[in-house]
């Protein structure tokens, strides 16, 4: 089996620094062959940077998506074009820097990751990321039937019609954008691996990743103001999926939320399942499989 780990929206320098240093860990931990991050809030919550997407490559990460704030650091727009693996969403019109999908070679056969962005409430003007994913799923199939999409959109509605859109024609459909991970982990009766959100990797004394006060003083006064990352204890949010490579199949999809300890006497970082939160998914808990 081919074992793909995703870990949803990156947020800010806590949250870089939580996946570069556990990253290692938790693929030999899991046995993790293909690793997809989405980073677009990893510029301290807006966008991502040329330095930070060598700095998550570097780190294990095989593919790096985005999403509506993809453009949000300027610098990002000339370098695009020059790293393939980092992909902005796929319906942006013709002539956009980058791309929204790569194909790239691995022990267990050859890997297709897409990046698509939903249009409602957030970026209506895009072309319909249906028909859009229509056409680039069919390409794609050509070359390899396993194909990982990131859809990242705002409302359940659009990522759980994506996934039953795309049910059979592709490995896995995860959603991202809304920061908290959701519980309907299941594989759909084609063989798609599906979860609504992935979630956050974050402070998870927040808003969303963001300091408490200033959303709530937002919300209390309805006066804009800065949005600063928050600081504390880190979680990462993900899932990792099963594949058979011959296929392209989902055979299983699980929720993952680790724990970050920074770096204590032994000047290593840990990784661990969290275990504080009730209503949280654990790493070992039940798996969803194909039936």
């Amino acid at each position: 089996m081919l074992n793909i780990l995703f870990l949803g929206d990156i947020v800010g320098e806590p949250g870089r620094r939580a996946v570069i240093e556990l990253l290692p860990r938790i693929r030999e931990r899991e046995g993790i062959d293909f690793v997809i991050v989405n980073g677009e809030n990893s510029a301290n919550g807006r966008g991502i940077t040329p330095k930070i997407s060598i700095d998550l490559l570097r780190a294990g990460a095989a593919v790096i998506t985005t999403g509506d704030h993809v453009w949000d650091q300027k610098e990002i727009v000339s370098y695009i074009d020059t790293e393939p693996r980092l992909l902005r969403p796929l319906n942006y019109p013709e002539g956009t820097p980058g791309q929204g999908s790569v194909v790239l070679e691995t022990a267990k056969g050859k890997v297709a990751v897409v990046n698509v962005q939903g249009r409602t409430f957030t970026s209506p003007a895009l072309e319909n990321p249906f028909r859009a994913m229509d056409a680039e799923v069919a390409r794609l199939r050509e070359e390899t039937p396993i194909i990982f999409v990131d859809v990242h959109a705002e409302t359940t509605s659009e990522k759980v019609a994506m996934g039953r859109f795309l049910d059979g024609r592709v490995s896995a459909v995860v959603g991202t954008h809304t920061h908290v991970q959701t519980a309907d982990e299941q594989v759909f009766p084609g063989g798609t691996a599906f979860l609504c959100d992935a979630g956050f990797c974050g402070p998870s004394e927040s808003c969303l990743g963001r300091d408490i006060q200033a959303i709530v003083g937002r919300f209390l006064t309805s006066m804009p103001v800065s949005f600063p990352v928050a600081k504390g204890e880190v979680r990462l949010h993900g899932a990792i999926v099963e594949i058979d490579p011959a296929t392209g199949k989902a055979q299983s999809i699980r929720r993952l939320v680790e724990r970050y300890e920074p770096a204590v006497a032994n000047g290593q970082a840990t990784a661990r399942p969290a275990t504080s939160a009730p209503a949280t998914a654990m790493a070992d808990e039940p798996v969803a499989q194909a039936g």
